[in-house]
């Protein structure tokens, strides 16, 4: 904030006087989110991020609504149903913290988000197990399975997703662990995602989580 005093008595005007401003609670509450993300893993580089704010208003975030809508979906309510949904509004607004990584034999992105147990996204919907979408003219079919794993945190999922049509063939691998009020959605993308590496990007992900879950 800055204040600007009118003039002096000797008709010279003061300087503006600049006084420290404390971050707002979601802007702090970002900061710490942001500093329990994955660091870069070994063999692969930063693609995006870290980028803090409002969840529905980050750069990525924003990216994948629009690869959503450029999609027809024969099962509109599948997209995204693993991971946390920023068509809702409380998860929209809600403080977080992304980065992502890549390599030439995938990607690798994480989400840590602020939000109530309830916001916690919910079991694969019935009949998402197989759906099809139309991208650019090309069928994609997905094949969604769930992963048993180790409970983490309080709750916690493990998806594998297979996508294959045109030259869209790919595994993406998903995990979504809350502890507290604080969510850590999870997204490995590749040619084949392995369940073992996936789970353990899940526990090293739940590690960090715990310094900042309340």
């Amino acid at each position: 904030m800055t204040v600007i005093a009118g003039c002096a008595a000797s008709g010279v005007a003061e300087q503006p006087v600049k006084t420290a401003q404390a971050p707002s609670p979601s802007a702090a509450l970002a900061g710490k989110l942001r500093a329990v993300l994955l660091p870069v893993p070994k063999g692969m580089r930063v693609v995006h991020g870290p980028e803090v704010g409002a969840f529905g208003t980050l750069k990525s975030t924003q990216q994948g609504l629009a690869a959503v809508r450029q999609s027809k979906l024969n099962r509109p309510e599948c997209a995204g149903a693993p991971q946390l949904d920023p068509a809702r509004p409380e998860i929209a607004r809600a403080p977080a913290a992304v980065i992502a990584f890549a390599n030439e034999r995938g990607s690798i992105s994480q989400a840590v988000v602020a939000l109530p147990p309830a916001a916690f996204p919910g079991p694969l919907p019935v009949g998402c197990g197989t759906y099809t979408a139309d991208v650019h003219g090309t069928e994609v079919t997905y094949r969604t399975q769930d992963l048993d794993m180790p409970r983490q945190g309080d709750e916690s999922r493990a998806y594998l997703t297979t996508a294959s049509g045109g030259d869209r063939n790919a595994q993406i691998g998903s995990v979504v662990i809350r502890r507290g009020t604080v969510v850590m959605s999870l997204m490995v993308v590749g040619k084949e995602v392995k369940r073992a590496g996936l789970l353990e990007l899940g526990r090293l992900a739940d590690q960090n989580l715990s310094r900042v879950a309340t």
